[in-house]
């Protein structure tokens, strides 16, 4: 109900605001059927190289720094952005329609699908090209249809490391079996053949599935696990892979200074494109941006620059001192000042501001090492611990003081928009109620033995729960509310304070007690969110390593179950495993509010993308004024 709220109070106020000042609904799907799919409307030509206006800037700064480029190798969000400006899909989204909705990106149209939902014809467009570097020695190196096969591969190779091999495990014909064999003998060939993959010709693939999967679609306009890179520039730089991204995408890497700096600038082979979309008639604000866009060609600005700020307020400075044309997520701590009520203030409307809205498709949580020898594991008492700690955490508090009301309590796994949601759906597992947790806690043999006001584990050795945390303002409010609260039912609590990518590798590599994260959604579905919990992703999506055999179970079976009332009552009965078992503590679905000068146009934040710089247009004009 509250975030139906939030949504209608900021639709309400829409129509004061300009075209770019509107709220964007939670979305629902768009499932598409296995054979039902139409040819693309976007222009898509090849022919002189197009070289946007280099006056054309945009600034901006990430709240979190970078790990690296290679689509393979990573899966923060922030890396993410980037690489979804140098690196293409097989498939992407339309920018301005929806629900979110699919359509083809390197691709001559959508997939042919088999009948049985089993082989998928992939048919490439010729006179794509990757961007000029030395692996390619002088010669412009065209996308073929094998490149798509071996990105994917490389997910596979343990080489390469990837936290996203999840993405594509179990899915395609021969590939993990050829895996395990390869990697058990310590030589990936990716020339040797593999069922899975069919090469028609120069341009036409076909992969073949183990079974009908009505997401793989999803999976291939996926960046974290389809972005197509080219062979020679993975063998030419070898371990510093992560430094090279060459891709075929409308961006390519200029600057990198680690944590520091980063430039993006237009690559000068990208095909031939023109802004082109379908947003719903009756939606005002995006059909003001495909008026003001349609018809450019992309990309249209000629050179991104991105700073790393991690702490709220000198971010925010920047962005209103004119440092910044774009603030990426208005710090909540100001969202007070920008919008009281959720009216843009009159300072920032006589500036002509423009802001875009979003009850964001995903979730933050704290998620508990289940593999911990002191919070993890399944048996009675440790789960009455982890539900303890639930119980004994003001959540409402957690939205209200650190989120200054921007979001609501999330009482289930699955992100706003995606398939499965429901904001009706509640269980008392996560309310709270500090004096039934503590009458938990005593009732399984948590007991102050010392008296030193903490309670000590059944078997009378020291407990004390150890979160990983940023050192940010933002992080220390978090920390300051845990510490509250895990006072208040009696549970030592400490933090290890770490850089947010430290974090993230000693957290994939299951050395964290506890930590904080959020989540976005990479597809429309509520499999996007559940392969955090699914039992063989531990170690990648799946930080706390949560391994319940009848939450595997009903997971495959949503996989191969068509979308519909049968899947969304899988996924309510995975929610309820999820609360028994409580190896998360679940935050909120926050709601996002970007900002930018009135110079930029065409920025609206999308279900899935991280970002889509290559639809948004600076106005120089505008930014002399």
């Amino acid at each position: 109900m509250m975030l139906r709220l939030l949504i209608a109070c900021s639709l309400l106020l829409a129509a004061h605001f300009s075209f770019a000042n509107a709220l964007e609904k939670p979305d629902n799907p768009k499932v598409v059927p296995l054979r039902e799919h139409k040819e693309s409307t976007s222009i898509i030509l090849t022919g002189k190289p197009h070289t946007p206006d280099p006056k054309k800037i945009l600034r901006y700064a990430f709240e979190v720094a970078e790990t690296g480029f290679d689509p393979a190798q990573i899966s923060d969000w922030y890396s993410s952005i980037v690489n979804e400006q140098i690196f293409d899909n097989p498939l992407t989204y339309d920018y301005l329609a929806r629900p979110a909705t699919l359509k083809p990106n390197v691709l001559v149209r959508m997939p042919d699908i088999s009948a049985d939902g089993l082989t998928y014809t992939l048919e490439v467009k010729p006179g794509i090209y990757f961007n000029d570097d030395a692996a390619f020695n002088g010669k412009k190196r065209e996308l073929v249809a094998a490149d798509i096969a071996y990105s994917i591969k490389r997910l596979f190779d343990a080489k390469t490391k990837s936290p996203n091999q999840y993405l594509m495990a179990a899915l395609i014909v021969g590939m993990d079996e050829f895996a395990d064999r390869q990697n058990k003998a310590n030589k990936f060939d990716y020339d040797a053949p593999i069922a899975g993959f069919e090469y028609v010709s120069r341009y036409v693939l076909k992969i073949k599935l183990v079974a009908p999967y009505y997401n793989f679609m999803y999976r291939l306009a996926s960046t974290n696990c389809a972005a197509i890179v080219a062979r020679e520039v993975v063998e030419k730089y070898g371990d510093d892979i992560m430094a090279h991204p060459v891709g075929t995408g409308p961006y390519k890497l200029t600057t990198w200074k680690r944590g520091n700096r980063i430039s993006l600038e237009p690559n000068p082979n990208f095909r031939e494109e023109y802004f082109d979309a379908k947003p719903a008639p009756d939606d005002a604000y995006r059909q003001a941006i495909l008026k003001a866009n349609k018809g450019k060609r992309l990309p249209m600005i000629g050179k991104i620059e991105i700073s790393i700020i991690e702490e709220d307020q000198p971010r925010w400075l920047a962005f209103l001192n004119g440092e910044h044309d774009f603030i990426d997520k208005v710090p909540n701590d100001f969202s007070n000042i920008a919008f009281p009520n959720g009216k843009l203030s009159k300072r920032l409307t006589k500036q002509g501001m423009q802001i875009d809205q979003v009850a964001a498709m995903e979730i933050t949580y704290a998620y508990f090492a289940m593999k911990h020898p002191q919070i993890g594991g399944y048996t009675p008492e440790k789960v009455a611990l982890r539900r303890a700690m639930i119980l004994g955490y003001n959540n409402a508090e957690e939205v209200s003081v650190v989120l200054k009301n921007q979001g609501v309590e999330a009482k289930s796994p699955i992100g706003p928009g995606a398939f499965g949601y429901d904001e009706n759906f509640r269980t008392a597992a996560s309310d709270y109620n500090p004096a039934q947790a503590r009458a938990l806690l005593d009732l399984y043999g948590y007991i102050d033995i010392d008296g030193d006001g903490y309670r000590e584990a059944p078997d009378g050795a020291k407990l004390v729960l150890v979160q990983g945390s940023a050192p940010d303002q933002r992080s220390k409010k978090y920390d300051e509310l845990w510490k509250k609260c895990m006072d208040a039912i009696g549970i030592d609590i400490q933090f290890k304070k770490a850089k947010w990518p430290d974090l993230l590798k000693e957290s994939k590599a299951g050395k964290l007690m506890s930590w904080r994260l959020g989540w976005g959604g990479m597809y429309p579905d509520g499999e996007a969110f559940y392969v955090m919990l699914y039992g063989p992703n531990g170690g990648q999506a799946n930080h706390s390593r949560f391994d319940l055999p009848a939450f595997n179970d009903l997971f495959e079976k949503a996989k191969a179950t068509t979308p519909g009332p049968e899947r969304a009552e899988m996924y309510k009965q995975m929610n309820r495993l999820a609360a028994v078992y409580a190896p998360w503590k679940m935050g909120a679905h926050r709601l996002v509010t970007d900002m930018s000068y009135p110079w930029v146009i065409g920025h609206t934040r999308h279900p899935v993308f991280r970002a889509a710089w290559k639809y948004v247009d600076i106005d120089l004009g505008k930014k002399v004024e």
